[in-house]
C-alpha cells in the first residue's frame, strides 16, 4: 500500500524502491547518460522533489530523464500520490542501448494508470515512454546532423537552453548553473566550427558570447578573476564578431564587475567607461549598468564628485531607455531599477558623510526586490544589498541595526556563499575592527558569525 503519509507520488515510488536514495541517484543519472542527456540529480534535489518543496522548476532536460526513468511526467511524480489503488509493483525503467532500442532494467515501481482500462494501461505506458524515448533521441540526431551544415532547430534549441540558464542564475545554486554552461559552450563552439548560413554564424556568435559571459561571471563567483577575464574576453570576440554593440558593452561592463571585486577600482573604471562609449546610442539597461559600475569604482578611491556625477548618468540613462534585446533575454542579462538602488547603496556607503544616502538606497532596492517582479529577483544581489546596509549601520555605530541586516545573509547555505557576498560581509567585519568597537559583545558575536559563514564559501564545495 502507499505510504499514507508521502506527499508526492514520486515518494511512494523511492519509498517501495529497494536501492538506497544515493543508488537512484547514480541510477537516475546513469539513464541520463546513456540517453544523451544533460541532466544530473543530487541527494538533496532528489528529496525536495520529494517532499514536493520546489523553489525552481525542474530543468527540462531532468523532466525528460525523470519521465524515462519513473515512467510517469514530472508533474505526476510531483503531485500527491493516487488513492484509488495501490500503487502497482517495479516494472523496470528504460534504458535506450545505442543500436539495440530499450531495454528493461529493474527499476522503481510504477504506479497505475488511473485514466485508463487496467488492462491497457501497462502497453500504452510502454509505448508512450518508447516515443519519449525516441523523441530525445531524434533531438540528439537533430543537433549532430547538423554540425556539418547549421540549421535553425540547433540554433532555436540552444537558444532556449542558453535563455533558460541566464534567467536561473539569479535564482539557482551556483553548482547546478555550472552543471550545464560548460557543455552549452562546447556546443556553440562545435556549431561554429561547423558549416552554417552567414545568418546562422551571427546567431551562434551571439549566443557562445552570452554563454561565455555567464561562465565568466560564474567564474567571477568562484573568486577566480584571472579565468573570468578569460572568459569575459571570449565575450567580447565573439559579440564582436556577431556585430553586436549591446553584448560588447556588457562584456565591459562584466569586466569592470570582476575588477572591482578583484580590488582594482581603477581599472573598473576604465573598463565602464569603455562600455559606456560601445554603449551610446543603445537604450537598455546596460546604459544604466555601465555608469553605475563606474560610480562604486570611483567611491572605492573616495571621488565623490566623479561617484556622483557617474549615479547621475545611470538615472538619466534609467529615465531615457527603452528595454532592448538583452532586457529581453532577462535575469542576469538585465539591470532592474532595484538592483541600481543596490549599486547607489554600494556608492554612497563608501563615500564620507553620505552613509544616510546608502541606508536609504538599500532600503529602496530591497522593498523593490520584495515587492517588484518575481524575475528581477537575485539571492545575490538581495545579499549585496543588505550587507551594504550593514556596512552603513556600523559606519554611524549602529551594531544591533548592522546584526538585523546582516541575519538573512549570514543565513545562506553555502552552496549559495559567492565570492561577492563574502567580501561584502568582510568589509562589515573589517569595519567593526577599524570602528573600534570590538569591546561590545554584540560586535564580538557579528564578527564570529561573519568567520563562520565565510569559513565555507560556495568554492570550497564539491563539484
Amino acid at each position: 500500500m502507499p505510504d499514507q503519509n508521502a506527499t508526492t507520488l514520486l515518494a511512494v515510488l523511492v519509498g517501495q524502491d529497494e536501492r538506497t536514495h544515493a543508488d537512484i541517484v547514480q541510477r537516475f543519472e546513469q539513464c541520463a547518460r546513456t540517453n544523451g542527456e544533460n541532466a544530473t540529480l543530487s541527494l538533496r534535489t532528489l528529496r525536495r522533489w520529494m517532499s514536493g518543496q520546489i523553489r525552481t522548476a525542474p530543468h527540462p532536460s531532468q523532466r525528460r530523464v525523470a519521465r524515462l526513468f519513473w515512467g510517469r511526467p514530472m508533474i505526476e511524480l510531483l503531485a500527491p500520490p493516487p488513492a484509488q489503488r495501490p500503487v502497482a509493483p517495479p516494472r523496470g525503467e528504460l534504458i535506450a542501448t545505442p543500436g539495440t532500442g530499450a531495454t528493461a532494467r529493474p527499476g522503481p515501481a510504477q504506479p497505475p494508470v488511473t485514466s485508463r482500462g487496467d488492462a491497457a494501461s501497462p502497453m500504452i505506458d510502454t509505448l508512450e515512454r518508447q516515443v519519449a524515448m525516441a523523441t530525445r533521441r531524434a533531438a540528439r540526431f537533430m543537433t549532430f546532423a547538423e554540425i556539418d551544415n547549421v540549421g535553425p532547430e540547433a540554433i532555436a534549441q540552444l537558444q532556449d537552453d542558453v535563455i533558460h540558464l541566464a534567467n536561473a542564475y539569479n535564482r539557482d545554486p551556483l553548482a547546478e548553473i555550472l552543471r550545464e554552461l560548460p557543455n552549452l559552450q562546447e556546443t556553440a563552439f562545435r556549431l561554429l566550427e561547423g558549416r552554417q548560413k552567414p545568418a546562422f554564424t551571427r546567431d551562434l556568435y551571439l549566443l557562445a558570447s552570452i554563454i561565455s559571459g555567464m561562465i565568466a561571471k560564474a567564474s567571477h563567483d568562484l573568486g577566480q578573476p584571472h579565468d573570468a577575464m578569460a572568459h569575459a574576453r571570449t565575450m567580447y570576440v565573439c559579440a564582436d564578431n556577431a556585430g553586436h554593440q549591446g553584448l560588447c558593452a556588457w562584456a565591459r561592463g562584466l569586466q569592470s564587475l570582476i575588477s572591482y571585486w578583484a580590488g582594482r577600482p581603477q581599472e573598473a573604471i576604465r573598463h565602464a567607461q569603455h562600455g559606456a562609449t560601445i554603449a551610446a546610442g543603445r537604450s537598455g539597461s546596460v546604459s544604466s549598468w555601465l555608469p553605475a559600475l563606474e560610480a562604486r569604482s570611483w567611491a572605492l578611491v573616495s571621488a565623490h564628485h566623479e561617484a556622483a556625477e557617474a549615479l547621475g548618468r545611470a538615472d538619466d540613462q534609467r529615465a531615457a531607455g527603452e528595454p532592448d534585446d538583452l532586457d529581453t533575454i532577462g535575469g542576469l542579462f538585465a539591470f532592474p531599477p532595484a538592483k541600481q538602488r543596490y549599486y547607489a547603496a554600494g556608492t554612497y556607503v563608501h563615500l564620507s558623510g553620505e552613509h544616510g544616502y546608502a541606508q536609504a538606497e538599500a532600503l529602496s532596492a530591497l522593498d523593490q526586490f520584495e515587492h517588484g517582479r518575481t524575475a528581477d529577483r537575485s539571492y545575490s544581489d538581495e545579499a549585496g544589498a543588505r550587507a551594504e546596509l550593514a556596512l552603513a549601520r556600523v559606519h554611524t555605530s549602529d551594531v544591533d541595526g548592522a546584526q538585523e541586516a546582516l541575519t538573512r545573509v549570514l543565513e545562506l547555505p553555502p552552496e549559495r556563499r559567492i565570492d561577492g557576498i563574502l567580501i561584502s560581509t568582510t568589509r562589515v567585519h573589517q569595519a567593526l575592527s577599524r570602528r573600534q568597537l570590538t569591546d561590545s559583545p554584540t560586535t564580538r558575536n557579528l564578527q564570529e558569525a561573519i568567520e563562520s559563514f565565510c569559513r565555507l564559501p560556495a568554492a570550497a564545495l564539491p563539484g
